[in-house]
């Protein structure tokens, strides 16, 4: 099984920690938007918000697409892509929002701090 790099982001600086054993960590079933507890990282006492993340292929995940499956988008300008001339439109491979198996990397924002600071329990990267 692949495991999980936990891309934590606080205002000023990104840690980076990798979970060894995701379906014991808690992410499986999560989706974009949804808290998580910062106890399922050794980190008590933070909440965390899921802002995203990637598959192991690379396409990053999208807020608006249900379901962990991949599919490709015909998208404009915005998330994912950035037309080089107005109106243009391009079709583009996306995952899911919700966490699965094939994530490998999820990407959290600090809602909560708690009482520690992140320094210690997730190397700066």
């Amino acid at each position: 099984m692949v495991a999980f790099k936990l891309v934590v982001s606080d205002k000023e600086k990104s840690y980076a920690r990798d979970v060894a054993d995701p379906q014991s960590a808690g992410f499986l079933g999560k989706r974009i938007g949804e808290t998580v507890g910062g106890e399922l990282i050794g980190l008590p006492g933070y909440t965390f918000r899921i802002a995203g993340g990637t598959d192991r292929s690379g396409f990053p995940m999208r807020p608006e697409m249900p379901g962990a499956r991949q599919t490709r988008l015909f998208v404009g300008d915005g998330f994912g892509f950035h037309a080089p001339r107005v109106g243009q439109r391009r079709r583009r491979t996306y995952r899911g929002n919700t966490v699965s198996e094939e994530t490998v990397q999820i990407n959290l924002v600090v809602e909560k701090k708690g009482p520690g600071p992140i320094a210690e329990a997730a190397p700066a990267s």
